[in-house]
């Protein structure tokens, strides 16, 4: 392995398709490193940029001589001999089988949290979403095979994980559903917090929200991914539940977890969004109290449907500017911000742990609470281990305490 291009023999780009930017930096990056070719020297393109393009890379790009998409990793030693022989190849075939469990993952040491990939792909078809597109059907790891990653994690320090799966609470690997996992992975054996992402609203089963209830170790907080408050562009985006049905989900999980925190994501400027629609969601936002939205406003190219047709089009039409875009932006920040103070009143005073964490803030160390919530903590003694719990009291918690702002704990 070299740091210097012009030093390589396999000259491989990592890439990502979910946004326009990700792709037109990659192009940027293969033409500077097209001068580094020399004879027997292989330029390839791998990930998802390279499984929605395939072969028309090849096509469009004379100077590439490789293009594998995420399934097709286990086959790049075979791929890149014949590439350097002078046989250009594409290889962007799903294979529902492929998990990799196998090939451990590569992860910095001494960290105390680590995420988990649990599920691949997705079955949804959101009309802004190339997930489907790229990383083919949804499929679940065993169960089994997860708990052994959690538990090698653990013995290495790890003290918290995030389960991943594009939409995680759809899990099921044929036995055993998300539920089943959640209390699996829950009693690992120094595992003192489990969290997990992303949710869809419509998945939560009963059993799975009993199991965030009653399994100590799962946090209290979910990130459930809203897009719009309006349930005419939710239809329009594809997504499958409309206002009061995520409404709905969201009185469930506060009825099993009173003190749940909640984020979610916001999509601003969806292609025909009015600002009636825009109206729903700065009231739905209030209606949630989400402790912090996270907002995409941009000029929209509707991947999904671009890539497949899917929604024939008709959820991605002409979209509003992208000035009214970036205007409308940060509208559903203040009575996110206003329910952060809520919820930092009722913090003040209450018994908490919390897990330094490897990272400074401001003039204390960072920790992890139980929720969503990032807590600044006083330096520790000499000694005092990243990722070890310690217990305190809120002395103070001001508006925007949770990831964007402070809170003081006494040790």
């Amino acid at each position: 392995v070299t740091d210097n291009p012009a030093d390589a023999d396999v000259l491989l780009v990592n890439t990502c398709a979910v946004r326009d930017n990700a792709e037109q930096r990659v192009i940027g990056r293969m033409g500077e490193l097209k001068r580094h070719k020399r004879p027997g020297v292989v330029l390839g393109v791998v990930g998802c940029m390279a499984q929605r393009l395939g072969e028309t890379m090849l096509a469009q790009a004379p100077h590439v001589d490789l293009v594998v998409g995420p399934d097709g990793y286990r086959g790049l030693p075979a791929l890149i001999a014949s590439a350097a022989d002078g046989t250009r190849v594409a290889d962007v075939e799903f294979k529902g089988w492929e998990h990799y469990e196998d090939v451990p993952a590569q992860r910095a040491a001494g960290q105390p949290s680590a995420f988990v990939t649990v599920q691949r792909g997705c079955d949804y078809r959101c009309t802004f979403c190339i997930v489907p597109m790229t990383r083919g059907r949804e499929r679940s790891r065993i169960l089994q095979d997860v708990v052994t990653e959690v538990e090698g994690l653990a013995d290495q320090g790890v003290t918290e994980v995030t389960l991943l799966g594009q939409t995680v609470n759809s899990y099921h690997d044929g036995t055993h559903d998300f539920a089943d996992l959640l209390r699996a992975v829950g009693v690992v054996r120094g595992i003192r917090r489990v969290r997990f992402t992303s949710p869809y609203p419509n998945d939560f089963t009963d059993r799975a929200v009993a199991a965030m209830a009653e399994v100590d170790t799962v946090c209290e907080h979910v990130h459930l991914p809203v897009q719009s408050g309006s349930s005419s562009l939710l239809k329009r985006m594809g997504r499958r539940y409309d206002r009061d049905e995520y409404l709905a989900c969201v009185d469930r999980l506060r009825t099993a977890v009173p003190d749940i925190a909640i984020t979610t994501d916001i999509i601003v400027g969806f292609p025909g969004e009015t600002d009636a629609d825009f109206d729903d969601t700065i009231s739905l936002v209030h209606a949630v109290g989400v402790h912090v939205p996270v907002l995409t406003a941009r000029r929209y190219r509707c991947a999904a449907t671009a890539a497949s047709g899917v929604g024939g089009g008709s959820g991605c039409a002409a979209g509003a500017p992208h000035r009214r875009s970036a205007q409308r932006g940060p509208e559903p920040q203040p009575p996110a911000r206003g329910d952060d103070a809520r919820s930092a009143g009722r913090a003040a005073g209450a018994p908490r742990g919390t897990s330094p964490m490897p990272h400074a803030r401001q003039q204390g160390g960072a920790g992890r609470g139980p929720g969503q919530l990032d807590w600044v903590v006083p330096p520790g003694p000499p000694g005092w281990d990243v990722g070890r719990n310690v217990y305190g009291r809120t002395v103070n918690a001001g508006p925007g305490f949770g990831r964007h702002g402070l809170s003081r704990i006494l040790m």
